[in-house]
């Protein structure tokens, strides 16, 4: 929920587990939330937390890029000062808990302490793949700085803790001098995929609305909430008293505050209450729900709010075992950092079977979840893997319920179902990893035989993860994004994620 704590490298042994020496590393993509930040919107001023938050100095070292009068680029410093409306409207400087101007925190940005930790995940990634992997060289020059690839949400946040990261895994010492600047790909609002995107895709902001509507209706009443009430409800405001899923502030910015102000310092704590620890894990448990039940229910749910993501995590894949760079490359990458969000860690997981809302818990500060691509050393002449069995016409029910109408947007993005056989053939002798916070994570369309490596259920053949993802990859997220519009949220029976068996009775 709060501050990540992270497990120690991996020793000789578990890495000996872990990456096998019948298998080659070829690719990582990284999804990793940003690092801890301020409440999203102040909450809770009459519980004693002080709403400006002085955990910000990169505020006293900006830079900006402008022009100069020869028309030169240039650069100038400043710092940023925040203002408030003081009594009668009168303007005056924000300060923090002890009078402080500087380093004044805004709503919902990363604070010192999140530079410190996604940073530490860089070191860590670094300590891993660069030290004792070898699979990124140690420094980046012109002829391998094409293997660290960047992508972020457009919050600020997102981008500055990729940001950090990058240069834990490359500190300035490690690049070459001159090297030119890495490149942040980042999209507009309206196309981002990056997270489940309410604001851009009105069906799934209708779905997502209609599902936490569901929470709230089985959960307000609860034993669970009534105790949340006795110990923090006395600090709810005047015109919503009791805490709800719905309340105001709902039950997930009551959350957001817990978290944030666990993660920071004593000078912007809440009452002790708000941190016991049977609220905080009913608090947990509720808002899990209200976010990612959908994930695990509806596969309109899945493929609107992450399916795009995961289609383009399996298209890089498939790009790479065949080695086809994406246009304006000049070579696959080896490994791609993209900050996102919890949205995004959580939904990603829930829509591959590999998160449950009744087990698992919201996802820390700087959780990440890397997917890995592996190939046997022998794969360029090895026959499928024993057993494996390719995608039929002979549809089953998972194929019947969740593909994708063909697509020509890519061949690479083509369903695994319509692919050449020859197209087919260069996924032989390729498997995926996942692991979410450094725990290796089975997904349930993988456990079948032939699906996976002989031995390893977390090693899914590439060809079985794309075909799972083909399941929850939209042909065309804008226009599905103004379909159904004003149907019912909920599917006539639960259609649980790739693999996972389905249920008798809607719950």
């Amino acid at each position: 929920m709060t501050t990540l704590t992270p497990r120690p490298p991996y020793s000789d042994k578990e890495l000996a587990q872990l990456y096998p020496n019948n298998l080659e590393l070829q690719q990582v993509q990284i999804l990793l939330r940003h690092g801890e930040r301020t409440p999203v919107g102040p909450r809770f001023k009459n519980a004693g937390l002080h709403g400006t938050w002085p955990y910000c100095k990169a505020a006293n070292e900006l830079k900006a890029t402008i022009v100069a009068a020869n028309g030169s680029w240039d650069h100038l410093a400043w710092k940023r000062r925040l203002e408030t409306l003081g009594t009668g409207d009168a303007p005056k400087l924000a300060a923090g808990p002890r009078g402080e101007i500087d380093a004044i925190c805004q709503p919902g940005e990363l604070t010192d302490r999140g530079r410190e930790t996604t940073s530490a995940l860089g070191q860590r990634i670094r300590t891993l793949y660069v030290n004792q992997l070898g699979f990124l060289p140690s420094s980046l020059d012109d002829s391998s700085r094409a293997y660290v690839s960047l992508r972020a949400t457009p919050i600020q946040r997102a981008l500055e803790s990729v940001q950090q990261t990058f240069t834990g895994l490359y500190p300035a010492a490690s690049r070459a001098p001159g090297l030119e600047p890495p490149a942040v790909v980042q999209r507009s609002m309206q196309d981002e995929t990056l997270f489940p995107n309410e604001g851009s895709c009105k069906r799934f902001a209708e779905l997502s609305h209609a599902f936490a509507d569901r929470t709230a209706k089985l959960w307000n009443d609860s034993i669970e909430m009534k105790y949340i009430n006795k110990k923090i409800g006395k600090w709810m405001p005047k015109d919503s008293p009791v805490v709800q899923v719905d309340s105001h502030p709902r039950l997930s910015g009551v959350m957001d505050t817990v978290n944030a102000t666990l993660a920071h310092g004593p000078d912007t704590k809440l009452p002790a209450e708000f941190y016991d620890d049977k609220v905080r894990k009913n608090i947990d448990r509720i808002t899990t729900e209200e976010w990612f039940i959908g994930y695990q229910e509806s596969n309109e749910y899945r493929k609107l709010g992450i399916g795009s993501l995961v289609g383009d995590l399996s298209q890089r894949m498939v790009e790479h075992s065949n080695g086809t760079p994406r246009e304006g490359e000049k070579e696959p990458f080896k490994i791609k950092l993209s900050g996102c969000h919890d949205t995004t860690i959580a939904a990603t997981l829930a829509a591959l079977g590999g998160f449950e809302v009744d087990k698992d818990h919201w996802p820390n500060f700087t959780s990440s979840v890397a997917l890995e691509l592996f190939k046997t050393k022998d794969a360029a002449s090895s026959p499928s893997p024993s057993g494996a069995v390719w995608p039929s016409k002979e549809k089953s029910w998972w194929y019947s319920i969740f593909s994708s109408p063909k697509s020509s947007s890519s061949p690479a993005r083509e369903p695994l179902v319509t692919m050449p056989e020859s197209e087919k053939k260069k996924l032989e002798g390729h498997y995926v990893r996942i692991r979410y916070n450094d725990q290796p994570v089975t997904l349930p369309f993988c456990k079948p035989q032939g699906k996976h490596l002989e031995g390893d259920e977390s090693f899914c053949s590439l060809a079985a993860f794309k075909e799972a993802a083909d399941m929850i990859t939209p042909k065309n997220w804008k226009a599905e994004c103004k379909s159904n519009l004003g149907t019912s949220a909920f599917p006539a029976k639960i259609e649980p994620p790739p693999g996972v068996a389905p249920k008798i009775e809607q719950q």
